[in-house]
């Protein structure tokens, strides 16, 4: 005998039921996997090509373009943009947009339902019960986990951006650094020579007896001092080059590529960036995504106030047959809860509401350092172009001039090779100087770039043979 008291009841019921089929059909994958997202970030704001290699058709057009760009000596924005395309780590890292997107299309997708039956006999007489139920509380609450997984996206496409974006910042400064490596090396084997004819120079006269002891071991150990830089100078040029490599992404023929002889020359003026502190705010992508983490957590606080209670509801039809098995069944529905006898959730919300309070002073303290270090970076900026400008501008042309008063002083006999070759050292000591503030420079400008979009990592400048060098000239 059909309830016909209940059956609104029940038609109300199985609602949620047909709504959620009738939405489980929406839960696809994307085209683009979340990726154009990141891709467009990328040219607006560095101007570069992204690439996902995800079929063989992908890799090859990779290393055709990769190809194209080493055919020449690489410039800084080749360098770029092939790390970007080839760069092995950042290809992984694409990967975790399908991972987070198959985590949305999961949660946007119906649970399977479940199937119970019980089965019991004594002679002629049965006891079957067959139920067929769902869980309805992961179907009402389908909506809100759902948005949770665009979020948990959303935080993975402006992870991976800052990955992109990061590793262009870092094959910047290392294409500089490179560069500068290699015309530290240059300088370095100039100075060895230098000194190297001054040791060979002193170790005659001292066989005629037309200089001291002293005299000749200070040339010597001048000579010493340039072939240890000059070793170093070998090392740190390896060091740089086989950095840059690995962020290139390159191995075998492709890894003898080809660099300019020279850094980029200084330029007229450093650019003026008085609101440098308001701009990082607007654009950082690191304060936005605190911005939005604790929004995010603020609506899962309270999604968790108003589900506390229950943690698990199925239901579904059901149907029972007790007595003859030629007795019709007895129809109705089973419906299972959770109470809350032991456990009202306090422990939840608080766990909730201390995470958002958490995050709260989290996003306080990003905005913070992010005003302090685009601060340091513009400071560093400026200072690296004072610096260098001084060399530019004072010291090299001023080593120059000495240059070519002793030089006439030479040639007029008024001073011996020796002081000759000591103020020859002296000039290339101050060049190889200047070659360092340059690049330092170079990487004080990729510094602030990088914390104009978001976080940058500041460091000191790599160490080279110039102070032993420097050292050296001294003798």
């Amino acid at each position: 005998m059909t309830d016909h008291k209940h059956e609104p009841a029940r038609k109300r019921m199985l609602l949620p039921v047909l709504v959620a089929f009738a939405l489980g059909g929406c839960a696809t994958f994307s085209q683009d996997g979340g990726f154009d997202s990141v891709e467009q970030t990328t040219q607006q704001r560095i101007g570069k090509d992204l690439k996902w290699a995800k079929t063989d058709a992908d890799r090859d057009a990779i290393d055709k373009r990769v190809t194209e760009l080493l055919a020449n000596p690489l410039s800084m924005d080749d360098a770029v943009q092939i790390a970007l395309l080839n760069n092995k780590g950042l290809q992984a890292a694409f990967y975790e947009l399908g991972i987070s997107e198959a985590d949305l299309v999961q949660a946007g997708r119906l649970p399977n339902p479940h199937f119970s039956m019980f089965r019991a006999s004594h002679g002629d007489e049965f006891k079957i019960e067959q139920a067929f139920t769902f869980n309805v509380f992961s179907l009402i609450t389908m909506p809100q986990l759902v948005e949770i997984e665009k979020r948990r996206f959303a935080q993975a496409q402006r992870a991976i951006t800052m990955e992109t974006l990061s590793l262009a910042a870092e094959t910047r400064k290392a294409y500089y650094v490179a560069i500068a490596a290699d015309q530290t090396r240059t300088y370095m084997e100039q100075v060895r020579r230098a000194a190297d004819a001054g040791a060979e120079l002193a170790r005659r006269m001292a066989q005629i007896g037309n200089w001291s002891k002293l005299q000749q071991a200070r040339e010597q150990s001048f000579y010493a001092d340039a072939a240890l830089n000059l070793a170093r100078a070998d090392q740190a040029k390896t060091a740089a080059r086989e950095k840059l490599t690995r962020l290139l992404g390159l191995w075998g023929e492709s890894a003898r590529f080809r660099l300019p002889e020279r850094l980029p020359d200084l330029p007229k003026a450093a650019d003026d960036l008085p609101d440098v502190e308001q701009v990082a705010m607007e654009q950082r992508l690191d304060v936005q995504a605190a911005k939005l983490d604790t929004e995010a957590l603020a609506k899962n606080l309270g999604l968790t106030k108003t589900t506390r209670f229950i943690n698990v509801l199925e239901f579904g039809p059901a149907r029972v047959l007790e007595g003859q098995m030629s007795e019709p069944y007895k129809r109705g529905y089973e419906v299972s809860l959770e109470l809350p006898i032991f456990d009202w959730g306090t422990a939840k919300v608080a766990k909730a509401e201390a995470l958002y309070m958490q995050a709260v002073y989290r996003t306080a303290e990003t905005a913070i350092n992010a005003r302090s270090e685009v601060r340091e970076a513009y400071q560093g900026y400026r200072s690296s172009f004072d610096i260098a400008k001084h060399y530019r501008d004072e010291v090299v042309p001023l080593r120059k001039r000495i240059a070519e008063e002793n030089q006439a002083r030479y040639n007029g006999m008024i001073i011996g090779v020796f002081e000759l070759l000591a103020d020859a050292r002296n000039q290339i000591a101050s060049v190889n100087s200047y070659i360092e503030s340059l690049r330092d420079f170079w990487i004080a400008q990729a510094d602030l770039e990088m914390a104009l979009m978001g976080k940058p990592s500041l460091g000191a400048a790599p160490k080279t043979a110039m102070t032993g060098a420097m050292a050296a000239a001294g003798h």
